[in-house]
C-alpha cells in the first residue's frame, strides 16, 4: 500500500480529503462506501495522515459576520531588526488576529484580522499594530469578499 512517501498524497488519500473536505463530519463508514474501499482501509490512512499532520483537526466554518465581526482588516507592518518573532506572538495573542505572515517586499509582517465595528478596529490599530517593536504599519479595511476559504489539495480546480 502506497500511503505517505515523503508526504505525497496518492488518489485514495485524496478522494477521502475531498469527501472530507465537503463536509468533515462524515463518518468513515461512509467514506468507505463511497469510495468502495474497506472502512479499515479509510481508518488507518486517516490515522496516518493525522499523524504526518496532513489533517490538523476537525473544526467548524463559521460565518465571520453572522457571529458580530463586522470587518476584516490587512496591515503590512514593518518591524525592527532582531524582533520580529517577538511582536509577532504578541501579535499573535490577540483574539481578531487570525493570521500572520513574514512576508516580502516593503513590509516584514502581513497580518489579517477581524473587527466588530469602527471602535474595535480603532482599539486594534492604536494598540496592536503600534506595539514597540513596530516601525511602520499600514492598516486596510476590506470592502467585500470575494473569496475566503482554506487550503485545499493541490490542483483541485
Amino acid at each position: 500500500m502506497q500511503m505517505l512517501m515523503n508526504n505525497q498524497l496518492d488518489s485514495i488519500d485524496k478522494d477521502i480529503l475531498r469527501i472530507l473536505e465537503a463536509d468533515s463530519r462524515t463518518s468513515q463508514r461512509e467514506i468507505s462506501r463511497k469510495l468502495n474501499i474497506a472502512q479499515g482501509t479509510v481508518t488507518n490512512r486517516i490515522r496516518k495522515m493525522e499523524k504526518s499532520g496532513i489533517i490538523r483537526g476537525y473544526s467548524v466554518d463559521l460565518g465571520a459576520e453572522e457571529i458580530g465581526w463586522t470587518m476584516t482588516v490587512i496591515a503590512g507592518l514593518r518591524i525592527e531588526k532582531g524582533r520580529m518573532i517577538e511582536v509577532q506572538e504578541k501579535i499573535s495573542s490577540d483574539s481578531r488576529v487570525f493570521a500572520v505572515y513574514d512576508v516580502t517586499g516593503e513590509y516584514d509582517s502581513m497580518v489579517l484580522a477581524r473587527v466588530t465595528d469602527r471602535e474595535d478596529l480603532n482599539d486594534l490599530t492604536k494598540t496592536v499594530f503600534t506595539l514597540d517593536g513596530i516601525t511602520r504599519s499600514f492598516t486596510q479595511v476590506v470592502l467585500n469578499t470575494v473569496k475566503e476559504s482554506g487550503i485545499q489539495l493541490p490542483g483541485s480546480n
